[in-house]
Order: structure tokens, then sequence, then C-alpha cells
């Protein structure tokens, strides 16, 4: 089964290397509040006539909110066959075949969050964009600008760039904590481009993990028909009330065959109040790497079923361990709430405020209690930790930041990892043409081990002959010559 997301000079040669690698807060803007519907009172039909009952009066509350999405892109297209060939590349390098721009569009949806004009997407709707436009269900269009793009949830904000005297039909948020499995939902969006579709459903379950590689997975999954197109689009309940975001579905043809997953609305809001605010996403960072806890490790913990997120690793001097957390302890709820493995976990403490506490449930040693864990932002980078290389050298366009334990965890990284990584790459410029990528480790420059920014700095911005480069990428540690 394929999981498919919902929307239309010198090069740095990497070779394998054997060697042993070197060693290696912010304060969020208040949020903007948006609407949240109380808990509905949910009632089984009593007989044949409230069966045939229409979903007409949810869908006229709701489709005005509902907005097609389309983004256009320029790529630049190889026109050389040979470009894609590794045979030609190992050769040639992929900088010698001549490229042409290519406009590319593809085709999702959105909902309205805010009457002035503020939209929620997804991020891979709008990803690599140059030109963003909104059509209302009535037919008007709107050019608008990204404010928020959020890749660890999937998420977009946008903003109409000249809304005039309009007011814009905003959708309630419903609280998605209050769904349970079996619960109806509409689904709302533009599959394939044929304009504004209402398809209806079930939700089949909840906390899904698994299904796309985000960091807060905690999907919502429904058999509400939904296809290429309906990204972005919304999940709402039978009182008209957003409860998710549709995302991606299972799929082996690229069509709908009943298994689709939706952004849960607890989280879909946080990130519609930074895009109305106008404000950063900051999230509390717990410090502490975890692992599911199998059955094995439940027998072992005298645990009834195996259920829960284990820490396996502690960041020293981080918050987890502040609040003496220790390898081996087990959460097992948060603020009431069932954990069942660390994605579920990673969610319920990124949708909870900065600033307030949150009640863990912990297991350690076969008893269990309750810890009050201050929710606070991973520290800041401090300017001593965050360079930009310039003038006449090959690191000209390259900027890093220096690792530490927080950075590690996001990028995972061991939390005593030393060296700088590649935070931005200046398009055209002489760090780009070597081939440096975001995300790369710089562990080492010509047989020194680079420890920090400012050590990373004097040498990057140096002339000289030859450049060797240790660098790790997606895992791999890879040693690179290339000239100065």
């Amino acid at each position: 089964m394929a999981l498919v997301a919902l929307g239309l000079g010198g090069t740095l040669a990497l070779a394998p290397w054997n060697g042993t690698p070197p060693s290696h807060a912010q304060n969020a803007p208040e949020p903007a509040a948006l609407a949240v519907a109380p808990t509905p009172e949910r009632v089984v039909p009593e007989g044949q006539g409230q069966v045939q009952l229409s979903f007409a009066p949810i869908v006229q509350t709701v489709s005005p909110s509902v907005v097609n999405v389309y983004a256009t892109r320029i790529e630049q297209q190889a026109i050389s066959p040979f470009a894609s060939d590794p045979f030609f590349s190992r050769f040639f390098g992929q900088g010698q075949f001549q490229t042409r721009p290519r406009e590319s569009r593809s085709l999702g949806s959105g909902v309205i969050v805010d009457a002035g004009g503020v939209i929620l997407t997804n991020s891979h709707v709008i990803n690599g964009a140059t030109d963003i436009r909104i059509a209302l269900n009535d037919g008007r269009e709107f050019a608008v600008d990204l404010v928020v793009e959020d890749q660890q949830t999937d998420l977009a904000v946008l903003r109409v760039r000249d809304p005039g005297a309009t007011s814009f039909p905003a959708i309630t948020f419903a609280n998605s904590d209050d769904l349970l499995v079996g619960d109806l939902v509409l689904a709302i969006g533009n599959p394939f481009g044929v304009g504004q579709t209402v398809t209806s459903g079930i939700v089949s379950a909840l906390a899904r993990t698994g299904v796309e590689a985000s960091d807060y997975e905690f999907f919502i999954q429904t058999d509400a028909a939904i296809n290429p197109g309906n990204s972005g689009g919304a999940l709402v309940d039978m009182q008209g009330h957003l409860v998710g975001i549709n995302t991606a579905i299972y799929s082996q043809s690229g069509g709908s065959v009943g298994i689709g997953f939706a952004i849960p609305a607890n989280m879909a809001r946080l990130v519609a109040e930074a895009g109305v605010s106008g404000g950063e996403i900051v999230r509390p960072w717990f410090g502490a790497k975890m692992q599911a806890v199998t059955s094995d490790i439940a027998s072992s913990l005298g645990m009834a079923a195996p259920h829960g997120a284990m820490i396996t690793e502690v960041a020293p001097g981080g918050p987890a361990d502040r609040a003496g957390f220790k390898s081996g302890d087990v959460i097992v709820a948060v603020d009431g709430r069932q954990v069942d493995d660390p994605s579920a976990f990673n969610f319920r403490l990124a949708t909870r405020p900065l600033g307030e506490t949150a009640s863990l449930e912990r297991l350690r040693g076969g008893a269990s209690d309750t810890v009050v864990f201050p929710l606070e932002a991973a520290p800041s980078p401090a300017d001593t930790a965050l360079a930009t290389i310039s003038g006449n050298t090959r690191f000209a366009g390259v900027s890093i930041r220096q690792l530490d334990p927080a950075l590690s965890e996001a990028k995972g990284l061991p939390y005593d990892a030393t060296g700088v990584i590649v935070t931005a790459v200046e398009p055209g410029s002489p760090a780009e043409a070597m081939g440096l990528r975001v995300d790369d480790v710089i562990l080492a420059l010509n047989d020194t081990e680079i420890k920090d920014a400012a050590g990373f700095s004097q040498l990057a911005s140096q002339r000289v002959r030859t450049w060797q480069i240790i660098l790790q990428r997606a895992g791999r540690v890879s040693r690179a010559i290339v000239s100065g």
C-alpha cells in the first residue's frame, strides 16, 4: 500500500568513509484566540425518519469556508536527456547539463479560519510555490501570501494579500480530543480539480501513527472519500465545526479506497493562531528520547497491557532532566489522557501552551506517580552559535548553527554530538556549487575537528589550495576533497 499526499563549478562528490568521525528560549507570542465549539451531545437515531435526514444544512453553512488553492512553481528542467543518467552524471557532473525553467501547478484545498482572510492548508500543497491563489466557492479569486509554513505538522497558513472590505466566512474549530470512533464526519475539498465536493463517512480510528514522516503523527482516520486535491480541505462534524485538515490517503491507484487521514483540529488551531497573530510557532521541549512499550517490556515492568512512551535517553540539563525523569521511566498519560506511544506523547505535549504545566503520569519500578511538568521552549541559540560565511571562499553563502542538545534531538543526532549543521545555502553561491545542503553536519575541515561556530568560521574563511571535508548527511559520514 502506498501513502499518497493529496496535492496535485566543482560539485561536492561524497564517498563513503570508514574512518572514525570526530566526536561530535524563546518567548512565544500571545496567540490569537480562535473560536472553539463546545462538545455536542451524541444521540443515536431513533427512527427511519431521522436516518433519512439530510446533511445539506451543514454543507450550506460550512462550504463557504472551504477554498480551492492554486500553487505555481518555477522548476529547472534539464534540456539534455542524459542529465538524469547516472553514467553520464558520474563523468560530467549534474551541473554540466543545461537547464531551463519550467512552470508547474498544483491544486489543493484550504479552510478560512479568520474573517480577515486567513486560510489554513497543507504545507505540501504550497511548498516551493512562487505564486499562490485561492478561489472561494462563489468563484471569486484572491492572491495570497504565505505567512506560516510548518513542515513539522505539514500545515501552512495563507493570508489574502488585498482583502479590501471583504469579510471572509471563517469556520469554527471543534475540540478534536472529544471525537469518538464511529462519529459521523464530512470531507469538503476540490478532488482532481472537479470543483468543491462533499463526501460523508465516519471516524474509523483515532491517534493513527506511521502515516507520514511527520514530527507530530496523531491522525484521525476516516472512510469519507478523499482524493488528490482534497489535501488541506476540511473534515467537519455534524455541527459544522472543523475537526481536522485532510492530508493523506492509503491507496494503490492514487484514488480513494476509504482510508484517509486528517490532522486533528487541536494541532491545526495552534498553527492557525500563529498565522492570525503573525507570530512564530514555538512548542514545548521535553528533552528526552523515547521508544514504544512492547509486549516484552510491558511484561517486564508488570504492566497489564503495552502502552506508553519509555524514556531511553535524557538530555543533560534539559527540562526532563530537571524534572527528575530518568532512562527507563514510562509516561502513560498526559493530563489524564492515555499515551500509547512516543508520537502520542509528542502530540499531547505540542498542543499544550507554553508557560503552563502538564500532569505527566509516570511508571517507575512498578510504581506510578504524577509529575507536574513546566512547559518551556527549547533554548534559543546564542549569537555566537550562528554564522554566515561570505567573501572570497568556497564556503561563501552557507549559514550554519552550532549543535546543541535540543537541535541534536530535532535532527536525530546524539545529545553529545559536536560540529555545525548547515541551516541555509544561498542559491547560486560557491557553497551551493560545491554541493553543500541544508542539514549537512560538518565534522571536520582539513583534518581539524569542528567543535563550534567560531572554529568553523575561522577555517572556512581561509583561502587554501584544496579542502578536505568530512560531513554527515542523512546519517552517513562521508569525505570529499574539493578545490579551494
